[in-house]
């Protein structure tokens, strides 16, 4: 028999392998990168046995941490179609792996690859608490709800361990500041006991995404955020606790889970959710082909279907940044899943009540302020050195 000889020089891409637990299945280079990253072979792999065998499946793709050495916590935006004005992200990346998210791209600005980078290998910030004890006993801060789960998920698996979302809010409760949570994950249950107290001074709101009510579909989709049933349950044990709390059936996808949206109301309506919200696929930047090639691997046969469905609602293209549009769509489709929600929410009885969060309790503990002064104090010391 001859031995497996190596070919002189091979520059064919070789596909990433499917990782189990893992939404991305490639790992494309940073779109700033100067350089183009390709996974090659050097030939010298015996060939792989045909047919699948658990014997042969390839170790778990671990999740890597780093420390985020960040100086502030709270990030701001200006966006004219987006509710608040403030945010808070404990970690960049997000364990959770949903292949539509709109976070992805964020990875490239670290050098990373919004593919799989994005959801194994996170920057946490264990400073957090403290910077944010900073930045609100500041006198030029002014009180407006902060929102959390905006981008990342502030309960994706990580946090059971660093607990940087328990301790944030924490400092919340102790400052009378208002937040709003949003969430894939049944772990916010842990925090009922800060979360519970703060909404009974009308300082907390809480909202779970449910993408689907399908289990396979959410494991393929969301590999590792709790199943659509736990987060049914999360509602229900928050509503329980008098926590407000509602839904976001997000993000609708033509042709994919866009017919589960009554169901996925009606189902989190009876679980105690009051209030609801749902937003279009968004796939700006590299998760076009990301969205796409998760597709092709997982649902063959609607790819080209729900691929054309998201084109007639973004004006011919897969997605449109434009501000107003972008999380609605356009054209009869977007329409039509627009007045559908709109008239189970009315069925329903959602979004009658609409919570106003209290800023106008916020107070700074002496104890952070007194802390702030002596930071101040210990500074100008340092400048005479």
């Amino acid at each position: 028999m001859r031995p497996h000889q190596p070919p002189e020089y091979i520059d064919d891409p070789v596909a990433e392998p499917v990782h189990k637990g893992r939404g991305a299945l490639s790992n494309e280079s940073s779109r700033y990168d100067s350089e183009r990253r390709i996974r090659t072979t050097d030939g010298w792999e015996a060939p792989a046995p045909a047919g699948p065998s658990d014997d042969d499946e390839l170790p778990p793709l671990r999740t890597t941490l780093t420390r985020d050495a960040t100086r502030t916590i709270i990030a701001r935006n200006s966006s004219p179609d987006i509710s608040f004005d403030r945010s808070i992200n404990p970690y960049r990346g997000c364990e959770h792996g949903c292949i539509y998210c709109f976070a992805r791209p964020t990875h490239a600005y670290l050098g990373l690859s919004p593919g799989l980078d994005f959801e194994t290998k996170l920057l946490f910030k264990p400073e957090a608490a403290a910077l944010l004890k900073v930045e609100l006993a500041s006198p030029k801060y002014r009180c407006d709800v902060i929102a959390m789960g905006t981008n990342t998920d502030p309960y994706q698996p990580v946090e059971r361990e660093l607990k940087i979302t328990r301790q944030i809010l924490r400092v919340l409760s102790d400052f009378n500041h208002p937040v709003g949570i949003v969430t894939k994950n049944h772990m916010i249950t842990r925090d009922i006991d800060i979360l519970a107290d703060m909404a009974r001074r009308n300082l907390a709101e809480a909202y779970l995404s449910v993408t689907t009510l399908d289990k396979d579909l959410a494991r393929e989709m969301e590999p590792r955020a709790s199943a659509p049933h736990r987060r049914i349950d999360a509602i229900r044990e928050l509503a329980a606790a008098g926590i407000p709390t509602g839904v976001m059936a997000a993000p609708m996808i033509p042709g994919l889970n866009d017919h589960e949206m009554e169901m996925i109301l009606e189902a989190t309506h009876a679980a105690g959710a009051t209030r609801a919200g749902f937003t279009l696929l968004r796939l700006p930047l590299e998760i076009k082909e990301l969205f796409e090639e998760w597709l092709r691997q997982h649902r063959p046969d609607r790819a080209d279907r729900v691929l054309s469905l998201v084109r007639q609602t973004r004006g011919g293209a897969l997605y449109n940044s434009e501000f107003h549009k972008r999380q609605t769509g356009e054209g009869a489709i977007a329409q039509l899943l627009s007045s559908r929600f709109v008239a189970a929410v009315k069925r329903l009885g959602l979004n009658r009540v609409r919570y106003r969060l209290d800023t106008q309790s916020f107070r700074v503990p002496e104890e952070a302020r007194t802390a702030l002064v002596d930071a101040k104090r210990d500074a100008r010391q340092m400048k005479l050195f």
